[in-house]
C-alpha cells in the first residue's frame, strides 16, 4: 500500500503560539475521501496552509507519494504536483461564463489568449465531462456571477478537477448552503471520487453533513490543539472518551 501523505511531527507556531503541534497524520492513496472536524483554532485550515506552502512549519516532515517533500517548495510548484486548495469562499470570474471559467483554470496560456482560443477538441470533452459530474453542463453559457451560491461552489470544484488533483484540499465546502445544496454536494462528492483517481481531504464544521459523508466508509481525523486528538469511522470517534471530553456541551461530535 502507497502512502499518499505522510505529515510527521508538524509544528507551526505564530508569534509563540502553537497553530500546530507535532502534528502526525497518514494518508494512504487507497482512500478516496478523508474529513477533518475540530472547533475553530483547532489547526485546520493551519495544516492545509502548510500543505500547499503558504504558511512554513518550524519542524516536521510533509511528504507527497512517499518521497516527495513538500517543504520548501513554492505553492504553484505544490500544485503542479498535484495538490491543489479549495477556499470556503468561492472564486470565480463573474463576468464570464461557466464555460470561460473552465477554460481559464484549465488553460495553460495568458488570460486573453486563452479565452480567444476557446478550447481544443479534447480539452472542450474534458470540461463538458467534468461541467457534467458536478451538475452544470446545462449552465455553460451562463455568466459566474448569476449562478447561486452553491453552483458557485461546485463550479470553482469544478476549475479545479479538470486540472486532474492527486489530492484536493476542500475548507469547509458547505458553508453557505441551503439543506438541498449540501445534499447535493455530498452526493457530488461520492461521483467525483468514483470517477477519478484523486483524494479528497475536507474540511467541515457541519456535522449533519460530515456524518453524511463518513457513514459511506470514510475516515475522520479530529484536531484538538493543533494536533490529532482521534481518528477513525464517525462512530468511533464520536465515542472516544477524548472526543467527548474535549467538546462535551459543544454538540461538535454528537450524533
Amino acid at each position: 500500500m502507497r502512502t499518499l501523505l505522510y505529515v510527521d511531527g508538524l509544528t507551526v507556531s505564530f508569534d509563540g503560539f502553537l497553530a500546530l503541534r507535532n502534528l502526525n497524520l497518514i494518508l494512504d492513496d487507497h482512500e478516496r475521501i478523508r474529513l477533518l472536524i475540530g472547533p475553530n483554532g483547532a489547526g485546520k485550515s493551519t495544516l492545509f496552509d502548510v500543505l500547499t506552502g503558504h504558511v512554513p512549519p518550524v519542524s516536521g516532515r510533509v511528504l507527497f507519494l512517499d518521497h516527495v517533500n513538500l517543504l520548501g517548495l513554492r505553492e504553484h510548484e505544490i500544485a503542479n504536483r498535484g495538490v491543489i486548495r479549495k477556499f470556503q469562499t468561492p472564486s470565480v470570474f463573474p463576468h464570464h461564463t461557466v464555460f470561460e471559467n473552465m477554460v481559464l483554470s484549465s488553460g495553460r496560456k495568458g488570460f486573453l489568449s486563452t479565452i480567444a482560443s476557446r478550447a481544443a477538441a479534447v480539452e472542450q470533452d474534458r470540461i463538458a465531462e467534468v461541467l457534467e459530474q458536478v451538475g452544470l453542463l446545462e449552465h455553460a453559457g451562463k455568466l459566474g456571477g448569476a449562478l447561486s451560491h452553491g453552483q458557485q461552489q461546485w463550479l470553482e470544484m469544478a476549475m479545479l478537477l479538470v486540472q486532474s488533483p492527486t489530492l484536493l484540499l476542500l475548507d469547509e465546502p458547505v458553508a453557505g448552503m441551503t439543506r438541498a445544496e449540501k445534499e447535493k454536494t455530498a452526493a457530488l462528492l461520492e461521483t467525483i471520487v468514483q470517477r477519478s483517481t484523486g483524494t479528497i481531504m475536507l474540511i467541515e464544521h457541519d456535522m449533519e453533513f460530515v456524518r453524511q459523508i463518513a457513514r459511506r466508509g470514510h475516515r475522520v481525523s479530529v484536531l484538538h490543539e493543533g494536533a490529532i486528538l482521534s481518528e477513525g469511522s464517525i462512530d468511533q470517534v464520536q465515542s472516544d472518551p477524548r472526543v467527548i471530553e474535549a467538546y462535551l456541551g459543544r454538540g461538535a461530535v454528537r450524533a
